[in-house]
């Protein structure tokens, strides 16, 4: 099992790899982030919560995803490195549409948004840590709307094993259609014709 000192060096480096913190920040965000361990199948936040929380994924691979129509569609799809946050509840503070759970047995762990905020109010490293965070999940919503509006659904799947290839390896077919906003026969076509 890491100790919270060796995640907390690993989350700076994987979010800011070009900018070193202080030792004392580092330790300081050691503190501050709440280890979490999930079965499959468990919900890890659940539509009508508040997202309070930056998820960062040690182990593991997260779903999110929402009911529209009576039909369970997939928002987002992440793993080992990932981070993940429910924006729109997040910064409003309000009750989310979304779920996340766990397809897998996964260690997470938590990133307080309070916390994070009050100390990116007074400590410049905190504030540009705080903003990458941001950046990179903003960064992420991008291409994945740019794939989703400009692609075929061919390269739509294509793009998905270069970018992501755990995601391929790792999800159900089912959630990847969802993911992907195709049918699972529109799918299986487009696996068949690349494999």
């Amino acid at each position: 099992m890491k100790q919270p000192i060796e995640i907390a060096k690993q989350i700076i480096y994987e979010t800011c790899p070009n900018r070193k913190l202080q030792t004392e920040n580092i330790r300081l965000f050691s503190e501050i982030i709440q280890r979490k361990k999930y079965q499959k199948g468990d919900h890890i936040l659940s539509e009508g919560e508040i997202c309070n929380e930056l998820l960062y994924i040690e182990q593991g691979l997260l779903r999110q995803h929402y009911v529209k129509h009576d039909k369970d569609m997939t928002e987002h799809l992440a793993y080992e490195s990932g981070v993940v946050i429910c924006i729109e509840s997040y910064f409003h503070r309000t009750p989310t549409q979304l779920f996340i759970e766990a397809l897998e047995p996964s260690i997470v762990w938590e990133i307080p948004r309070d916390v994070m905020e009050e100390l990116a109010d007074t400590n410049r490293e905190f504030s540009y840590l705080y903003r990458r965070f941001i950046e990179n999940s903003l960064i992420l919503s991008q291409v994945k709307a740019d794939i989703l509006r400009f692609e075929s659904a061919k390269d739509k799947y294509l793009k998905l094993i270069q970018l992501y290839p755990e995601i391929v390896k790792r999800a159900p077919l089912m959630y990847i259609a969802s993911y992907l906003q195709m049918t699972l026969e529109t799918l299986s076509r487009v696996r068949s014709a690349i494999l």
